[in-house]
């Protein structure tokens, strides 16, 4: 069995709105959501990088406190786009809870925020006589919290798939979602990830000196994908979900059709757990288009993981030179956001889709000089008005980990 998959709904929080019309109006009007990173009272004093991808405006999660007690900030975000996602799809209480729609949804590493709270809890007590760690601080924290807080709060009873790659996260739940319906073993699947705004993250890349300090007193001018003054990455909070169906269940119930899976690859590096790798990615992108049965010169539009490192940039402008040539328009979204982690690939592929409806493509926020090392791709300097029939998401995380998603505009 092999069935068509498409996209019925979609929803996100991220650093430039949580509805389309937001998110769609930054991209035209190049708005950044990077601002100066808060105080954290505990390591935000030790960190070089004062920047940071911040959502923040008021959210109305309206969770009923039975649910929210299992639920730290990041399962908050999960199951705040997963609702919109369910209502916008208008699934019933019955399929949901029919064992045939499942869950792949993930996170970096679950809750830092709590789990910083049971460290620090523990630390100040170590030598007293008592510990007191709650009952549920576990399911708040652990890594699979975002797809299991989910499924209690809307009673899907299917597959349960956690994806937790870094980076790749959201883009293997879409990508292993995409193979669950293609192959017959669920009918949807609600897919995506989450991550919170945590200090230790950023800790640990800006130990790595892969974040972004050059711009600390004017965040909005980075992250600077593909730019010669780049300097690096941005750490970001979001959270981003589509809903999957077969094409036949979704006409069948009559829901909207917003954009069509049409492949799906991930592959690894084998080697460096922290360096990208220029023939894994390579090997990736045309793992995709061999998955999509299609060519290069079939894609329109490249959605590039982009993060702003100095290396990263590099190896992922040439191996798209080498596979599409000069073709496809290239725009690097986390200019606009920074890297929100594990939700960047559920994030960039709603925002794809929104472009690909609305007949444009925005540029690469911050882009003003192309590296020359860069330089043998199309990357959009300005806001361009044109048609994306096929577009392609790609995503690289720490690991070796590559995924690349292939998404038809809907007619």
């Amino acid at each position: 069995m092999s069935r068509r998959v498409v996209i019925t709904a979609m929803a996100a929080i991220t650093p430039i709105g949580d509805s389309r019309e937001t998110m769609k109006d930054s991209l035209l009007e190049g708005r950044s959501g990077v601002k100066a990173l808060k105080d954290d009272g505990l390591l935000s004093r030790y960190i070089e990088s004062g920047v940071f991808g911040t959502v923040d405006y008021a959210i109305d999660f309206d969770i009923p406190r039975r649910f929210r007690k299992t639920m730290g900030p990041v399962a908050l975000y999960a199951c705040k786009v997963a609702g919109e996602v369910i209502d916008q799809a208008g699934l019933s209480a019955d399929l949901l809870g029919s064992g045939r729609v499942g869950v792949a949804f993930g996170s970096t590493h679950g809750s830092p925020t709590v789990q910083r709270g049971i460290y620090k809890h523990f630390f100040d007590t170590v030598n007293s006589h008592s510990l007191s760690i709650g009952a549920v601080d576990y399911l708040k924290s652990m890594v699979h919290t975002t797809a299991v807080n989910i499924t209690r709060m809307y009673g899907i009873t299917g597959r349960v798939l956690s994806s937790n790659t870094a980076c790749t996260t959201s883009s293997q739940s879409i990508g292993f979602g995409y193979e669950m319906i293609k192959f017959g073993l669920q009918d949807a699947m609600l897919c995506g990830a989450a991550d919170e705004y945590d200090t230790t993250t950023v800790a640990v890349f800006d130990n790595l000196l892969a974040c972004s300090t050059d711009y600390n007193h004017t965040p909005h001018r980075t992250p600077r994908p593909f730019d010669r003054d780049r300097d690096g990455l941005v750490v970001g909070e979001g959270a981003g979900a589509v809903m999957l169906e077969s094409l036949q269940g979704a006409r069948r119930r009559g829901a909207p059709i917003l954009a069509e899976v049409i492949g799906f690859a991930c592959n690894n590096n084998g080697g460096d757990m922290i360096l990208p790798n220029a023939d894994g990615i390579k090997q990736v992108i045309c793992q995709g288009l061999d998955s999509a049965r299609i060519t290069p010169s079939d894609v329109d539009f490249i959605s590039a993981h982009a993060t702003g490192t100095k290396m990263g940039d590099v190896m992922e402008a040439q191996a798209i030179g080498k596979v599409y040539g000069l073709k496809p328009m290239i725009t690097g979204l986390k200019g606009y956001m920074g890297h929100t982690m594990g939700s960047c690939g559920a994030i960039e592929t709603i925002l794809t889709i929104i472009m690909m409806q609305e007949g444009f493509v925005a540029p690469t926020l911050n882009l003003e000089t192309i590296d020359r090392r860069c330089n043998m791709v199309q990357h959009i300097t300005g806001v361009r008005e044109a048609d994306i029939n096929i577009a392609a998401i790609e995503n690289f995380a720490f690991g070796g980990v590559n995924t690349n998603l292939l998404i038809k505009r809907c007619d």
